[in-house]
C-alpha cells in the first residue's frame, strides 16, 4: 500500500479543484493548472479533499497512485505560493546576471553562456553569485535549476562551479608529493 497515495490532499481557502474524467484542474489566486492522470487511479473531490485512489491492484496502478497524488499536491501547492530553488556560483570570476529574458553566465569558459528562461519561470540574480529560480510548476522549476547547474558543475576538489544552495559537495584529497 501506498503511504503517500493513502494521504488526501487538503485544499486551502481560495483553491478550488474540478474533476472531467482523468483531468483535475486546480485553480488558486496565483496560477491555473491541470493534470491528466493515467487510467489507473480515480480521482475525487469532496469536503475540502482530494483523494486518489487505485483502480486495481497491478504494480502499475500501484506506482501511479502514489505519484498522481504528489503531482496533485503539487499542482494545490503551486496554485497557492511558488516554488522556489536557490542556486549559488562558486569559483573565481564565476558569475551571473539577468538581461531582459537571458541569464548571462561567466564560468571560466572561453565564452559567456547565455540562458534562454522558459515561460512560466523567473530567474534572478540578487547578487552575482546567487541565482533564484521560481515558479508554480515543481517540476520546470527544478528543471531549469538542473540545466542552469548542468552548465558548470561543482568539482570535487576545489568546490568550483554551480550548486544548490545547501548542497554538500564531498571535498577529494589532491596530489601528494
Amino acid at each position: 500500500m501506498s503511504r503517500i497515495g493513502k494521504q488526501p490532499v487538503a485544499l486551502p481557502d481560495g483553491v478550488t479543484a474540478t474533476v472531467s474524467g482523468q483531468t483535475i484542474e486546480v485553480k488558486g489566486p496565483k496560477a491555473t493548472k491541470s493534470f491528466t492522470a493515467t487510467d489507473d487511479v480515480s480521482i475525487e473531490v469532496g469536503d475540502g479533499a482530494i483523494t486518489v485512489t487505485p483502480r486495481g491492484k497491478s504494480k502499475r496502478a500501484r506506482q501511479q497512485w502514489g505519484m498522481t497524488r504528489t503531482i496533485v499536491a503539487n499542482l494545490v501547492h503551486g496554485s497557492k505560493e511558488p516554488f522556489k530553488q536557490e542556486l549559488e556560483i562558486r569559483g573565481v570570476g564565476y558569475r551571473a546576471q539577468m538581461q531582459g529574458n537571458v541569464l548571462k553566465l561567466n564560468l571560466g569558459l572561453s565564452h559567456d553562456v547565455d540562458f534562454e528562461v522558459p515561460e512560466g519561470v523567473t530567474v534572478t540574480a540578487p547578487k552575482p553569485t546567487e541565482l533564484v529560480v521560481e515558479g508554480h510548476d515543481k517540476q520546470l522549476v527544478g528543471q531549469v535549476a538542473a540545466n542552469i547547474r548542468d552548465w558548470r558543475r561543482p568539482e570535487p576538489y576545489k568546490g568550483k562551479g554551480i550548486r544548490y544552495k545547501g548542497e554538500y559537495i564531498f571535498q577529494k584529497e589532491g596530489k601528494k608529493k
